[in-house]
């Protein structure tokens, strides 16, 4: 037991010393690469433990040390070596793998700079947890838990190396949402920074060549100079640290040259004993390091590629303690917009109470659950997710239960909660008579009479509460935010109760209006996902002076030919026929003497819902055999108008959106209304 102990500690306390030696050394202070130790996948995952348990983080949210600045400074430096090299190569230099793979993906580091600045606001940046000691104090702790991860994999990115990395630290320390979102951004800070380590490093190294070269040609008379005296040429460099690229250049282009300049070679090996090196031994460093250096550039670009290309939705939600706290039921069902809405109310009830987000997703869970055990038989459903809790009317209740502390910006909303449409009357009001009192009151200070007051007043009432509406408006616009509607994905298509009809109210005039209806069908079937979904025309003839027309069997004939050729070409969907035609006779309208359908559009679609619910009684005719073969236990219906085009993937999210538990509508029997939920969605529709 001790030894284990011993062993669990130990790496600790090796991790606790090295951060006691660096307590004030900045992380910016060393101009070497960002390079230790290379770990294997279980030393790795060890390591990550170890951190977490020797980071301390400060206990409230604080601005901290930025980062942005940083970059900015790196992405200078980097545009200042991405010209030196491209000027050695304009002057017919030649350069290094490493600077070459910089100059070939320069574009692609600007980007990148350009993400970091634009994804990494101050607000945003606030709230990561800032290391409260250590080299990166002050500084995000996922920043130092990037900075390890890049310096032990030699800046190579493998997502599931991540992964099994920033599971094994949250064994540890769990990581907050706003966290783990950060990571893909401090990762890529971390790999700036590294970059432009490297990127000096070759420039520093090229003009150390340069200078080589210079005095080599000044030994050998090369060029139009003639050969000048050696003690002459070494004398500037006696008291110089020489640097090993220096060295090797000078070693390259003296040896095996003319013998006048052996005292140089001579020289050299003085000055490098002096410095306790050997030539041998500096050439087989500079060329490691050089090697070193081509492995870490194309390991830094090809990450830089990688993230950019990693679904990080994925590897975020395969990370997140949060997602897996709230399940892998109905939550992994819903879309991730709706999940992010459930993690983005998680946070804000974890950043106003003194409970963790694991906390909160825990007690929203436990609160559905508990919903769902009181629930009568046929009962409200919505209580039973967890989004009810934190998104919808169950949300000030849920407050109450975890400790929530409203912060002072969320005031418009918490208002709009509590008055609703009654407080936004409220406000118009106020805002009008404030509107009217101000120029009233300055006319009645200069002595104009109560009558004309009075006049005025009521002139001014109409333009003032107008006024009042855009300010009121204005106000909310920026007081409240528009949130997305909770959904379900539906990723394997509709499911069977979720059974939609797609209709098309129209009227049957000519045979050519009907074959582009027929098509514009086909092509909604086209642009719609798998499943149980249906199509159909609801249609009627033209008004007329007589209930029959000569030209109406010949038109109705060809909708339900096109109809026909669909279900033949297309198949039919789960529930049924997969197309429809719908008509209706026409019947006699007393108000505008002739007959019509009755009630025309609106009827249309009065009439559809009745039956869909199983009445016998509508005008509906037979058409063919298309119209009895209309799918049973349609659940939802969207109407199209004949002019409309459907975008890729409205069909399935308009039914995702209906079909998730807190839009679901909730109808009260004694109002007569639907008091929660929808019953109706109205998308927005724009123009082609």
């Amino acid at each position: 037991m001790l030894r284990r102990f011993l062993r669990t500690i130990h790496p600790i306390h090796r991790l606790r010393q090295a951060l006691g030696r660096t307590k004030q050394a900045s992380p910016w202070s060393s101009p070497a690469p960002i390079r230790e130790e290379l770990f294997g996948i279980h030393r790795l995952e060890e390591h990550a433990r170890t951190l977490a348990v020797a980071q301390t983080v400060t206990p409230g949210p604080s601005r901290g040390r930025p980062l942005v600045t940083r970059v900015g400074e790196n992405a200078t430096a980097l545009r200042q070596a991405y010209r030196s090299m491209q000027a050695a190569i304009d002057k017919g230099h030649a350069i290094t793998p490493a600077a070459e793979w910089l100059i070939d993906n320069f574009h692609l580091v600007e980007m990148q700079v350009w993400d970091i600045r634009a994804n990494l606001p101050t607000s945003y940046y606030r709230q990561l947890p800032k290391l409260a000691s250590g080299p990166f104090m002050g500084y995000p702790r996922v920043f130092g838990m990037a900075w390890a991860f890049i310096a032990h994999t030699d800046s190579r990115f493998d997502p599931e190396l991540l992964l099994r990395y920033a599971c094994a630290y949250q064994q540890e320390q769990p990581l907050t949402i706003g966290e783990l979102w950060a990571l893909s951004i401090t990762l890529r800070i971390v790999l700036i920074e590294n970059l432009t380590r490297v990127a000096r490093q070759i420039v520093r190294n090229r003009i150390a060549r340069e200078q080589a070269d210079a005095l080599a040609d000044r030994l050998l008379g090369t060029g139009e100079g003639s050969a000048e005296p050696i003690s002459a040429v070494l004398a500037c460099h006696e008291h110089i640290t020489l640097s090993g690229a220096f060295v090797v250049q000078l070693i390259h282009r003296l040896r095996d040259q003319d013998p006048r300049v052996i005292p140089a070679l001579t020289w050299l090996d003085q000055r490098l004993a002096a410095q306790d090196m050997a030539a041998d031994a500096v050439v087989r460093d500079v060329h490691m390091r050089q090697g070193t250096s081509n492995v870490t550039m194309r390991n830094i670009i090809t990450s830089l590629r990688l993230i950019a290309g990693t679904d990080w939705k994925d590897l975020f939600e395969r990370m997140s303690l949060v997602d897996e706290e709230l399940g892998s039921g109905p939550f992994r069902d819903m879309d991730f917009q709706t999940r992010t809405l459930y993690r983005s109310a998680i946070e804000e009830l974890a950043r106003g109470s003194d409970r963790t987000e694991i906390d909160i997703a825990r007690h929203a869970v436990l609160a559905a659950r508990q919903a769902q055990a009181s629930l009568p038989a046929g009962g409200d459903q919505r209580s039973a997710d967890p989004g009810y809790h934190l998104l919808a009317g169950g949300r000030r209740a849920f407050e109450a239960a975890v400790g929530f502390r409203l912060p002072w910006r969320a005031w418009p909303t918490q208002l709009n909660r509590t008055f609703g449409i009654g407080g936004y009357a409220v406000l118009v009001a106020c805002t009008t008579a404030i509107l009217l009192a101000l120029p009233l009151s300055i006319l009645a200070t200069i002595g104009l009479g109560a009558a004309w007051l009075e006049l005025l007043a009521a002139l001014g009432a109409i333009p003032a509460t107008d006024a009042a509406v855009a300010i009121a408006n204005l106000a909310l616009a920026f007081g409240l935010r528009a949130t997305a509607l909770p959904a379900m994905e539906l990723r394997g298509g509709v499911p069977s109760h979720l059974s939609t009809l797609v209709v098309i109210p129209t009227l049957l005039t000519t045979r050519d209006a009907i074959a582009e209806q027929i098509e514009h069908l086909e092509i909604h079937y086209l642009a719609s996902p798998e499943g149980d979904l249906h199509f159909a025309l609801l249609t009627d003839w033209t008004d007329a002076t007589s209930e029959h027309v000569e030209s109406d069997e010949v038109l109705h004939a060809a909708a339900t030919e096109g109809i026909t050729r669909l279900n033949r070409k297309y198949g039919p969907a789960p529930g049924g026929a997969r197309f429809s035609l719908l008509h209706r006779r026409r019947v006699w309208n007393t108000s505008e003497a002739r007959w019509i359908g009755w009630e025309r559009k609106r009827g249309k679609l009065h009439e559809l819902n009745r039956l869909l619910r199983g009445a016998t009684d509508t005008t509906f005719v037979d058409s063919g055999g298309t119209g009895q073969l209309l799918a049973a236990g349609i659940r939802y219906v969207i109407t199209l108008d004949a002019d409309t085009r459907l975008p890729r993937d409205t069909v399935r999210r308009l039914i995702g959106k209906m079909a998730h538990p807190l839009n679901r509508p909730s109808f009260d029997a004694a109002t007569g209304r639907v008091v929660e939920g929808y019953a109706v969605l109205q998308p927005r529709v724009t123009p082609s």
